[in-house]
């Protein structure tokens, strides 16, 4: 199915214009190459001269629960080291015994595993990042796994602290050694980030301890909370990494044999996992709004202003990358550009 780059280009130029975002790279592809790319905007407003670069670095945001927690449970299940519908509380101590033990790693990918909805981890538990584990994982669940389907970032989060029990290494660097080095995701990491990449990186939002837009330190405040690490958000990455990344779930064998996840881990997680629970859920996939079984089209978001797309059956992938965040928390204008860049990228 063809694309159209001109109106991809004048799509996104136009909302630099109406301010829906300083600037925007993006790229269309398929398993074997990048078929079309761009750039527009400025990095930053008040460095008009400076542009959005394809080497732009950006604060991923939720894109993390892709890049890192989906990635490197998905290589301890092909691993078989995990069990995707084994109750935590089977193999976990930690929750062994707790509400959080009776669900199941499937049930937190499918966001059915009854979690308290609550996301403001200071206020609940304090600034102790022991007191916020112990918090996360011992406290009731909202209603009973697999009752309904409920997005929480708390999901994210206990997975990636599952990662860490199974594996027995932090979540960056699990991810790193498992995904981002054996693709060749050479400028993908957890921050914060060091000054020079922190140049490069797009200025997010404004902070309010220093009245100045966030470079290279996650916007997310439980990440920045957690040392800037955790399965909720904290990743930085560029449009590169994230096509190599994308193209690699088209077609698995191309890559090294360390790399972690595999064809079984793409496509058992790119399929309705959910039953008759609304709305549909993959695992940390979800099909995109309005489109169809036949489309095959799967996304997922960050908020600061990412977001990617990948269909099998079209064997396409998209990337688009803002900063939404620097303007406004505002989601609505971003979604129409999202929606109108999907419909021109894929089917």
């Amino acid at each position: 199915m063809p694309f159209h780059t001109n109106r991809i280009k004048n799509l996104l130029s136009e909302g630099v214009r109406d301010k829906v975002y300083p600037g925007a790279v993006w790229a269309v592809g398929d398993s074997g190459e990048v078929q079309a790319s761009g750039s527009t905007g400025a990095l930053d407003p008040d460095e008009p001269d400076v542009r959005m670069r394809r080497d732009t670095v950006f604060d991923a945001a939720s894109l993390t629960k892709i890049l890192a927690v989906w990635a490197s449970i998905g290589a301890l299940w092909e691993d078989s080291v995990l069990d995707l519908d084994a109750p935590l509380g089977t193999f976990w101590d930690e929750v062994a015994g707790h509400p959080l033990g009776a669900a199941t790693a499937r049930q937190l990918l499918t966001h059915t595993a009854g979690l308290p909805l609550r996301a403001q981890l200071k206020n609940l538990y304090g600034p102790d990042p022991v007191a916020i584990r112990r918090g996360a994982l011992h406290e009731a669940l909202n209603r009973p796994p697999g009752e309904a389907v409920e997005y929480t970032d708390r999901a994210a989060l206990i997975l990636g602290y599952l990662a860490e029990h199974l594996s027995g290494q932090p979540l960056d660097q699990l991810a790193e050694k498992r995904t981002w080095h054996p693709l060749g995701m050479h400028s993908t990491r957890y921050g914060p980030l060091p000054a020079d990449l922190a140049a490069k990186c797009a200025p997010t939002e404004l902070d309010q301890d220093t009245d100045t837009h966030l470079k290279g330190v996650a916007h997310d405040f439980s990440a920045r909370l957690l040392g800037g690490v955790c399965g909720i958000a904290g990743v930085f990455t560029v449009l590169d990494d994230l096509a190599v990344f994308l193209r690699y779930m088209l077609a698995p064998t191309t890559a090294p044999a360390e790399a972690g996840f595999g064809a079984k881990w793409s496509a058992h997680s790119l399929t309705v996992q959910t039953g008759g629970l609304q709305p549909e859920r993959g695992l940390f996939w979800h099909p995109a709004p309005g489109t169809t079984d036949e489309q095959d089209i799967w996304v997922h978001y960050g908020f600061t202003g990412t977001g990617m797309w990948i269909s099998p059956t079209q064997d396409r992938w998209a990337v688009l990358l803002t900063n939404k965040l620097y303007y406004t928390r505002d989601r609505q204008p971003l979604t129409d550009v999202r929606n109108a860049f999907r419909q021109e990228a894929l089917a």
